[in-house]
């Protein structure tokens, strides 16, 4: 069972605490280590917890949005799922397949701290649809579409007109 009022609120927490939605700086007051580099070959990101040392691995061929998802993502993870990234860690070609609890609940995390709520339903309120939020907030449509599903489970009033695609991490390339 996902726990979406708790994703939702420590994602707030941290945004509220540091006053950034930015996932690298989050992540860095958090105590993560943050390495961008060119060796992850197709990989956009990966997570690590060895030795009591928490890394985020980022690919440094992505553009900035795409950097902030990833590292979003990974943040998910640290918080999360760190006694499952121990070892070879959690790599993308794992991490971004929503049909297992894990990802879906890396990606949830990363669209609340990337996505600010009361201006989604702003937007929603005033009659835009998923498409329009997304371009609107410089969001990537299935990134929305988890933000929108999320306040759905969380108790408000709106219409999905699509389930996010549960591999749309995995068809970008860098």
């Amino acid at each position: 069972m996902i726990d979406s009022v708790g994703i939702y609120k420590k994602a707030d927490q941290l945004v509220q605490r540091y006053g950034t939605r930015n996932t690298l700086t989050l992540a860095h007051e958090n105590g993560i280590r943050v390495i961008e580099t060119d060796h992850l070959q197709n990989l956009l990101g990966m997570y690590t917890f060895r030795w009591q040392q928490r890394v985020m691995l980022l690919n440094n061929r992505m553009d900035e949005y795409l950097t902030q998802m990833v590292a979003g993502h990974e943040m998910g993870h640290d918080i999360y799922h760190r006694n499952l990234a121990k070892g070879k860690g959690l790599q993308e070609f794992e991490l971004f397949r929503m049909h297992n609890t894990t990802e879906y609940v890396a990606n949830a995390f990363a669209a609340h701290v990337l996505i600010d709520t009361d201006e989604c339903l702003e937007y929603a309120r005033n009659g835009y649809d998923v498409v329009h939020i997304a371009k609107a907030m410089n969001s990537e449509i299935n990134l929305m579409l988890i933000k929108l599903q999320e306040l759905i489970r969380l108790g408000y009033n709106l219409r999905l007109p699509a389930e996010p695609r549960s591999d749309f991490f995995k068809n970008i390339h860098v």
